[in-house]
C-alpha cells in the first residue's frame, strides 16, 4: 500500500508539471509579463533603476523557457519514474529502490527551478521580496511548491523495507 502512495504522489508532481507549463504556454504573453515584472524590478519603489534591472527580451524570454523547460522536464521525469515504480511495486526493496530513481531526479529537477529560478534569481537577484504585488503569489507559491516536492521526495526516496510488500 506504502508503495502505490509514493507512486501516486510521483504522479502528482508529474500532473503539477505538466499542468504548470500547460498553462505558462496557453498563456504565454501572461508568462513572459511575469518574468519581465520580475527581471525589470518594476513592481516595486526604485527597483526600476537599480543596475541589475532588465526588460532585455532575451533575458526575458530565457526566463520563461527555463521556467516551462524545467516543469516539463521534471514532469516527465517523473511520468516515467511512476511508470517505473508501477511495474516492480510487487518486486525487491532493491528493485523497487532503481525504479525510484527518475522519479527522485523529476523531484530534484522541480526543486532545482522553483529554488534556482524564484528564490536565487527572482527574489534574491532581482529583489522581488521587496514586492508587495507578487511576494505572496509567486515567492510563496514557489515556496509552497519546492517544500511539497521536497517532502514528496524525502517519503518516496525513504528506504523500502527488504521483504516484498
Amino acid at each position: 500500500m506504502v508503495r502505490v502512495i509514493k507512486i501516486l504522489l510521483i504522479v502528482a508532481v508529474a500532473l503539477w508539471g505538466f499542468v504548470g507549463a500547460l498553462h505558462n504556454i496557453i498563456d504565454w504573453s501572461g508568462t513572459l509579463g511575469a518574468v519581465n515584472a520580475a527581471t525589470s524590478m518594476s513592481t516595486f519603489e526604485g527597483g526600476a533603476e537599480s543596475w541589475q534591472a532588465t526588460s532585455r527580451p532575451i533575458i526575458v524570454w530565457l526566463g520563461a523557457l527555463f521556467i516551462v523547460c524545467s516543469k516539463l522536464t521534471a514532469s516527465v521525469l517523473c511520468s516515467w519514474g511512476a511508470f517505473k515504480m508501477w511495474q516492480n511495486r510487487h518486486a525487491l526493496a532493491t528493485d523497487f529502490t532503481t525504479a525510484k530513481e527518475m522519479a527522485l531526479a523529476g523531484c530534484g529537477v522541480a526543486i532545482f527551478m522553483l529554488f534556482t529560478g524564484f528564490i536565487v534569481i527572482a527574489e534574491s537577484w532581482f529583489g522581488l521580496w521587496q514586492s508587495e504585488v507578487m511576494r505572496e503569489p509567486v515567492l510563496d507559491s514557489a515556496f509552497r511548491y519546492a517544500g511539497l516536492i521536497a517532502l514528496i521526495a524525502l517519503f518516496v526516496g525513504n528506504q523500502e523495507s527488504p521483504q516484498k510488500d
